[in-house]
């Protein structure tokens, strides 16, 4: 049986992640706190973020832009969308 996380973004209990995904505190918060289908949501985005905006991972601004961001969307906050970028309709 997979593990049940109260989903920050989904506010109800989901499965959640099977480890960490990054390490240190942050990602012990994440294990926490975020289902692991709110992860793959967020990954994606962060896919489009880095290749519409040409960001460069190994830019220290960079990694905190994106970690910023990725608590907003967690939080269900705004977000940065890459530009023309329209979420599909449920239905």
């Amino acid at each position: 049986m997979s593990r049940l996380v109260n989903c920050s973004k989904y506010q109800k209990e989901l499965p959640g992640l099977e480890k960490q995904p990054i390490p240190g505190a942050q990602g012990e918060k994440i294990f926490a706190e975020v289902s692991e289908k709110a992860w793959l949501e967020w990954q994606a985005l962060q896919t489009m973020l880095i290749n519409e905006k040409h960001l460069s991972l190994i830019d220290p601004e960079t990694r905190k832009y994106l970690l910023a961001q990725m608590w907003r969307f967690f939080k269900n906050e705004d977000v940065d969308q890459p530009e023309g970028y329209t979420p599909a309709q449920d239905g």
